[in-house]
């Protein structure tokens, strides 16, 4: 399979490793296409695959779209001419993205993956909406699974209304905390504190711009500051409901588990 990553960042050598790797059931070889020429060479030359030009005319079995979401819908305009069997992308955001796949690409195979974690920290858990299934796409599913992930099925109105709460809105929390707290030394932390300074600085490892498209794409971080405006001004009588209710939340995810 002649597979196109477009967007040589993280993610799209993730899934350029994923699909080549020697365990991958898909006989794949890879090329990246990027809007920074020296990217894709650079991501090129650190394994078995080309660089081919971002604008240009190649064609390929499968293209797989590696960038920013809010790039996607117009990133599949321009590639889907390019792909003569497959479509699909691991961009992050799932309604958008299929949405311009069933029209610009109505007669290839489709999917968005998300994969849920920075690739220092595979595997782990792998999003998935296919949305018109066949052995490329199968394939894919299959390599992805090879490299210890779990591919689970979900719908793109599941999927970007769950990102409100564990990306947008999580996100929100961690920085806010960060940036509100003072500095302390490391023996006065609490196992609380303590957890959450790791948290913080998982988060701020990355790139700005990555959570900056997160904060656009999902809403989430408004309910987080409405419900600590909430703490904030209540009294013990309110705070004592508050704190009832989130632990009530947490009880009813843990029978779900």
């Amino acid at each position: 399979m002649d597979f196109l990553v477009v967007g040589a960042g993280e993610i799209g050598r993730w899934i350029a490793d994923t699909v080549s790797a020697d365990e991958s059931p898909v006989d794949a070889t890879v090329a990246f296409a990027d809007r920074d020429p020296a990217v894709a060479a650079d991501a090129a030359a650190d394994r078995d695959a080309e660089a081919v030009p971002a604008d240009g005319d190649t064609t390929h079995d499968a293209v797989c779209l590696a960038v920013p979401m809010s790039a996607v819908p117009a990133a599949v305009e321009a590639y889907a001419p390019r792909a003569e069997r497959a479509m699909l992308d691991v961009s992050g955001e799932m309604t958008d993205a299929v949405a311009a796949m069933r029209e610009h690409a109505p007669d290839r195979e489709r999917a968005s993956y998300h994969p849920l974690f920075a690739p220092p920290r595979v595997p782990g858990n792998v999003a998935a909406v296919v949305d018109a299934e066949g052995p490329v796409v199968g394939g894919i599913s299959a390599a992805i699974e090879a490299r210890g992930n779990e591919v689970f099925e979900t719908t793109p109105a599941e999927h970007d209304e769950a990102m409100e709460t564990v990306q947008a809105g999580a996100h929100a929390a961690v920085l806010a905390w960060r940036l509100a707290g003072g500095d302390v030394r490391e023996e006065f932390h609490t196992p609380v504190s303590a957890a959450l300074d790791e948290v913080a600085d998982t988060v701020t490892e990355g790139s700005p711009a990555v959570y900056a498209e997160i904060q656009r794409a999902f809403d989430g971080a408004d309910d987080v500051a409405a419900a600590a405006r909430e703490i904030a001004d209540a009294d013990s009588e309110a705070f004592a409901a508050l704190y009832e209710r989130a632990r009530g939340d947490r009880e009813g995810r843990e029978r779900h588990e």
